[in-house]
């Protein structure tokens, strides 16, 4: 893939791997992307995961045509996109090595073996300080240190001539690149599931990017973006602030024998009749990443949970856990609780998000024992009201 007359795609497409770092299920593959900029110095920006190091090293040295790389650009060292760094280095052992600090301790943590022997001398070794510049010719990059985006070590890079921002994880999404999806859906997912935490960092990289005139975004997965960019930066900006991106309210439920469910497809029906936008997940059965991205996507959410052996249903927990490790806010939230004899989980789940800042919570909360009765459907009209 060519993105520019200098600057060359050379990543690979990963069809084996199906959880992403092991928790995140990616029906549709991922892609690992590393960049090859040509001018009188030689760029390669990135690696790839260990699985396609033979895949990428011969990607490399079809666009180098018999010449040799001056500098391996190294943004972030998460081994999908680090692992092939001693490959690398064998093949072209004179290549120097651009990285944060940070950046260079985790490559020794990571490859202690390759390091005690061949080490790295210190002509080969360049640390990238915070808006610092490395020449290559007509091209330049201005290096932007990044932290906790979502690593400590994490950097981006701004070549200024062709106004591309080497973007690291930020702006990637799930899924290769031979299968063809829209961009937001996967994109949020990913980066509620793996970023999310880190907004207040995300922003501070945005406001940085905010001064730079920015053409094409590579990040280190999913597609390159040069076309309406606007949209793009407009969805960080919103994920990173917590903001709502639509109207609507999502529904959650953990049900054991069905009566929870019944009532959380009840209060689905009054709010569509009402006009409302509703989506509706069952925490034991679905894709967990996906019902907490959509949590943030919209502006309400209910949560309808049962007791069990005194605490909450375990993935009802699950799921609440991930919404406050990544700051849930700025959301109005209702609570339907089950139980036959001492429910208890209304107060649960108010509990999980004692810690959690702008939260609004109805004045409503339905109470169920065993199964919903006609006062429950008279709560739940009540609650359908507040909720619209």
């Amino acid at each position: 893939m060519e993105i520019s007359t200098c600057v060359k795609y050379v990543g690979v497409n990963d069809h084996q791997v199906d959880l992403f770092e092991g928790q995140y299920k990616v029906p549709n593959g991922m892609s690992y992307n590393s960049y090859v900029i040509l001018d009188e110095k030689i760029a390669v920006m990135d690696t790839v995961d260990g699985f396609f190091t033979e895949e990428w090293l011969n990607n490399v040295e079809q666009v180098l045509s018999g010449k040799t790389p001056d500098y391996l650009v190294i943004q972030h060292m998460e081994p999908d996109h680090s692992a092939s760094i001693p490959a690398f280095l064998k093949k072209y052992p004179k290549t120097t090595v651009v990285s944060t600090a940070k950046g260079f301790q985790f490559m020794e943590q990571f490859f202690p073996e390759f390091f005690a022997v061949q080490g790295l001398p210190a002509e080969q070794h360049i640390v990238a300080a915070n808006d610092g510049v490395l020449e290559l010719g007509q091209h330049s990059l201005h290096f932007v240190y990044a932290p906790m985006v979502h690593w400590p070590e994490v950097m981006m890079t701004y070549e200024a001539t062709e106004k591309i921002l080497f973007a690291a994880d930020g702006f990637g999404k799930f899924g290769a690149l031979d299968v063809e999806e829209e961009w937001a859906n996967e994109a949020r997912r990913y980066y509620i599931g793996i970023v999310g935490k880190y907004g207040p960092q995300v922003q501070a990289v945005l406001k940085k990017a905010a001064g730079l005139d920015i053409q094409t975004i590579c990040s280190l997965h999913g597609p390159v973006l040069k076309e309406n960019l606007g949209f793009y930066l407009e969805k960080y900006d919103k994920w990173s602030s917590y903001q709502p991106e639509e109207s609507g309210v999502v529904i959650v439920y953990a049900s054991v024998y069905g009566n929870t469910r019944n009532a959380a497809e009840y209060l689905a029906d009054v709010l569509q009749e009402k006009g409302q936008k509703t989506v509706l997940y069952d925490l034991a059965r679905c894709d967990k990443a996906k019902a907490v991205a959509d949590a943030f996507r919209y502006d309400r959410l209910v949560l309808a949970g049962i007791t069990y052996n005194g605490d909450l249903f375990p993935c009802m927990r699950s799921f609440i856990e991930g919404l406050t490790e990544r700051n849930y806010q700025n959301r109005k939230v209702a609570i339907i609780e089950n139980g036959t004899w001492a429910p208890m989980a209304g107060k649960l789940i108010l509990g999980m998000f004692e810690k959690s800042k702008n939260l609004t919570f109805t004045e409503t909360t339905v109470s169920i024992k065993s199964a919903m009765n006609e006062q429950n459907k008279e709560e739940i009209g009540k609650l359908a009201e507040e909720l619209s």
